[in-house]
C-alpha cells in the first residue's frame, strides 16, 4: 500500500458561506511507498470560479496571488488528475483533519462522483505527533513540528506540495512507533445504514459513528447511541453520572467497568447538509481524578440552569 501524505490551500468568502466555505486553489501531495520513502510527487494549482478575490486573512498565509492562480486548471480537471495520480491501493495522510473534508466539499460543489460511499479511514499526522511528543490532545503547526524534530527548514511553509512534503518527513522521523493505531475517520459521507456504523477500539478508548437519523431525538433513542461499553473488554459499564449535555450538541457521562475502572463517554451531535443528524460516540477510560472534573462540570451547569439530563 502506498501513502498519499495530502495538503490543499483554499480561499474563502469575506461574507462567508457556510455551504461553501472554502474554495481550493492549491493540491499539493507526496506518495510514499510502505517505509516512508518518497516515490512521488503532485502539485496543482487551482483555478478560482467561486471567490475571485484573495481574502485578506488568505492572502497573508500563502504565497500565491490571483494572477498566478489563474494559470490552473479548473477543480473537476484537477480533481480527476490527482486521483488518478495516487493509484489504487492507497491511504490518504494529512496534517490535522480538514483537507479530506474539504476536497470531498469542493467535489460535491462541482457535482462530482464521490471520493467514497463513507466515512474514509485516514492518518491524521498532526495526531501522530501530539501522541507520540506531547499529552495526545494539543495540536501544533506543522512550522513547529518540523523545528521541534531539527528537519532542515528548506522550503517556505503554506504552500499545498511543500507542507505535504514537510508533513511526509515529520512522519518518518517518529520512525517505527505505534502511533498509527489511533487512525482517524472522516466523515463528510457518515454511514448510511446500521450495517456501514463504525465501531473500532483503540488501546484506552472506543469510537463509534451512526449512520444518519432524522432528529436528535430518534438519534438519543436508539440504545447503541446511548451504550456504553468497556472499550477494553465490551462488557457494558455501570452508570455513575447518566448522559447529561451542556449545550444541547454534546453530552457526556461517566460509566464504571468492574474489571478496567472509570470510563467518559462523550456523544457529538452532528448535522447534515440534509439536515439529518448523525452521532460520533467516544468511551474513553479516565482517573479518578478525571471522574472529580466532569461531575463539577455537570453540577456548574445544573446551578447556571443548563443542563438537561438524558432518559437512558
Amino acid at each position: 500500500m502506498d501513502y498519499i501524505v495530502l495538503d490543499l490551500e483554499w480561499n474563502q468568502s469575506e461574507k462567508g458561506n457556510k455551504d461553501f466555505p472554502f474554495e481550493i486553489v492549491e493540491i499539493g501531495a507526496v506518495k510514499l511507498d510502505s517505509n516512508k520513502n518518497i516515490i512521488g510527487s503532485y502539485r496543482q494549482l487551482i483555478k478560482p470560479q467561486v471567490y475571485r478575490k484573495i481574502h485578506p486573512i488568505t492572502k497573508r498565509i500563502i504565497q500565491l496571488d490571483m494572477e498566478e492562480l489563474e494559470k490552473g486548471k479548473y477543480f473537476p480537471d484537477a480533481a480527476k488528475d490527482f486521483l488518478e495520480w495516487c493509484g489504487e491501493n492507497y491511504l490518504f495522510c494529512t496534517w490535522g483533519s480538514l483537507d479530506l473534508t474539504e476536497f470531498q466539499r469542493n467535489m460535491q460543489y462541482y457535482h462530482m462522483e464521490s471520493l467514497s460511499g463513507g466515512p474514509i479511514l485516514y492518518y491524521d499526522i498532526q495526531k501522530f505527533f501530539s501522541l507520540l511528543y506531547e499529552d495526545g490532545k494539543v495540536r501544533r503547526s506543522l512550522e513547529y513540528a518540523v523545528e521541534y524534530l531539527n528537519l532542515n527548514k528548506e522550503h517556505p511553509f503554506h504552500m499545498a506540495f511543500y507542507d505535504a512534503y514537510y508533513a511526509s518527513l515529520v512522519w518518518k522521523e517518529m520512525g517505527d512507533s505505534n502511533v498509527e493505531e489511533n487512525f482517524s475517520f472522516d466523515v463528510f459521507m457518515p454511514p448510511k445504514n446500521k450495517v456501514e456504523e463504525i465501531h473500532v477500539s483503540f488501546s484506552n478508548y472506543s469510537k463509534y459513528i451512526s449512520r444518519v437519523f432524522d432528529s436528535k431525538t430518534t438519534a438519543m433513542g436508539e440504545r447503541e447511541v446511548t451504550s456504553t461499553r468497556c472499550p477494553i473488554c465490551g462488557k457494558n459499564g455501570t452508570k455513575r453520572v447518566r448522559w447529561f449535555t451542556t449545550n444541547r450538541k454534546h453530552y457526556y457521562s461517566i460509566s464504571y467497568c468492574f474489571r478496567h475502572g472509570y470510563m467518559k463517554g462523550k456523544i457529538r451531535i452532528k448535522k447534515t447538509k440534509e439536515g439529518g443528524v448523525y452521532i460520533i460516540k467516544t468511551l474513553k477510560l479516565i482517573s479518578k481524578e478525571d471522574v472529580v472534573e466532569i461531575k463539577e462540570k455537570r453540577m456548574k451547569c445544573k446551578r447556571q440552569g443548563r443542563t438537561k439530563r438524558h432518559k437512558d
